[in-house]
């Protein structure tokens, strides 16, 4: 997949902000803190165009990223240990619910989970929805550099088993330093968007 033009287009916190487009949408879901918008970045070959931080929640709306002028990836805020009130992650909860349960555009999730820790009880919690929302998805298991050869299968199949991730789902090991990973993903992405 050639990435000739990526953007950030938008942020949002209900339906009446989202792009009004009819192109489709590949969200990104995953812990607060795991490497989603390094993940997005390398992705789409652009040093910057989503932020990074080392603190945690802060992706805190849906954030609209157009890609070729065809469709959109959507980063979503990280779940689990952002350091924000309980009244935001609550109002979190369900806007971003809202988009996953009702958004028409939505064709496909992919779920970043990191490579170096087992997967928290939210990791398994988006998994059980993933699986019941019936929609393609992939999890991609980021920093696959920060950890040795030795520790790279064993910590691979852990993801695999304690999330209980059906054979046919993808999980594909990525690192947003090397490159690994980011070509097998973008062709699982660019097959999505062909039968769309």
């Amino acid at each position: 997949m050639k990435i000739i033009q990526a953007e950030y287009t938008l942020s949002a916190v209900n339906p009446r902000q989202y792009p009004q487009l009819d192109q489709p949408e590949i969200a990104l879901v995953g812990r607060s803190n795991v490497g989603k918008s390094s993940f997005l970045n390398k992705f789409l070959n652009r040093r910057n165009l989503a932020r990074t931080s080392s603190t945690p929640g802060k992706t805190q709306t849906l954030n609209f990223y157009q890609i070729n002028e065809t469709w959109y990836f959507v980063d979503l805020p990280g779940y689990g240990f952002a350091r924000v009130s309980l009244g935001t992650q609550s109002s979190w909860g369900r806007f971003i619910e809202e988009y996953l349960h009702k958004r028409q555009q939505l064709v496909g999730i992919i779920q970043v989970v990191d490579i170096r820790h087992a997967p928290s009880k939210d990791d398994l919690l988006m998994q059980e929805w993933l699986a019941h929302r019936g929609l393609p998805y992939l999890v991609a298991v980021t920093k696959a550099d920060k950890i040795s050869r030795g520790q790279y299968f064993k910590q691979l199949n852990l993801v695999k088993e304690q999330l209980r991730i059906p054979p046919e789902i993808p999980v594909i090991a990525c690192s947003a330093q090397s490159g690994e990973g980011i070509e097998s993903v973008a062709d699982w992405v660019e097959g999505l968007l062909k039968v769309y």
